[in-house]
């Protein structure tokens, strides 16, 4: 696990852009990786309304880690003279969940770059990101039982329904430690690659699926994210979503080259580099 930053990752500006794929500095390498509250928010907002002719989103840690969580001191100091801190906590975790919930609902796919820890809040992302890229040192944790805490970020509804509710209350009761094999294994991260690889890798996925058909993608996701509606509710969204995707541009090109039995615009199959890689 490298110990210094990695200059493909911009120490500057929270968020920036590599061609079509917005880049977001999800933690502070200033901080060992700990979630910055203001650089949340910038996210948040750019999220909220992305620029037209952003395809991806590609979620980073500025230093060696993804992110180990919120700022503990931070949210000590939330209301230091209250007697009771929950209001204080209350709101920071409000503010997080404004960000899992932007991660969540915009219209695109989400690559997040796992290199080093993600845990607590950091776990949160992983497992609300689309696609996780980790590395072989990777290590996600829950945390939050080490400081007398339960769990925010969504993480209590999405990691019974990424790993399973007996998998899930094992893994959130007893604060374990899962390894890159084991997240891996447990579909929670999508690929395993070296260390000094994964923000590269991450940002070639990104790239790639914002030169695929990113509106039909959105709507994959959105999906994708309401699927415990039940059969019947899912198949009506469905039909109205293919019906969509159907009438856009994408749509219509990609039916147009069915039929006349040319290549599609579009990639479509396995990446194009798998070396060195491990994928559910």
């Amino acid at each position: 696990m490298s110990s210094s930053s990695d200059p493909a990752v911009p120490t500057d500006d929270v968020v920036t852009r590599t061609g079509r794929v917005l880049r977001c500095a999800v933690s502070s390498g200033a901080r060992h990786g700990a979630l910055d509250f203001d650089r949340m928010r910038a996210v948040t907002a750019a999220l909220r309304v992305p620029e037209p002719d952003v395809g991806a989103v590609l979620l980073a840690g500025e230093g060696p880690h993804f992110c180990v969580g919120a700022d503990v001191g931070a949210l000590a100091a939330a209301d230091p003279g209250a007697a009771d801190p929950g209001p204080a906590v209350r709101a920071l975790a409000g503010e997080l969940h404004e960000f899992v919930r932007a991660v969540v609902e915009v219209p695109l796919p989400v690559v997040a770059a796992v290199r080093g820890w993600a845990a607590g809040a950091g776990m949160s992302l992983v497992v609300a990101a689309d696609i996780a890229v980790a590395g072989v040192s990777t290590r996600v944790r829950p945390a939050y039982p080490a400081i007398g805490l339960s769990p925010d970020g969504g993480l209590s509804w999405t990691l019974p329904r990424a790993v399973g509710a007996a998998r899930a209350r094992h893994i959130l009761l007893t604060d374990r430690v899962l390894d890159a094999a084991e997240a891996l294994a447990l579909g929670l991260v999508a690929t395993v690659v070296p260390d000094d690889e994964v923000v590269e890798r991450a940002l070639a996925l990104a790239q790639r699926l914002a030169d695929g058909p990113t509106r039909a993608l959105g709507r994959t996701k959105r999906l994708l994210r309401a699927a415990d509606r039940g059969l019947a509710a899912q198949l009506d969204a469905e039909a109205d979503a293919i019906a969509e995707s159907a009438a856009d541009p994408e749509g219509r090109e990609g039916i147009a080259a069915f039929r006349e039995r040319r290549p599609p615009r579009f990639p479509v199959g396995p990446e194009p580099s798998d070396r060195g890689a491990r994928q559910v």
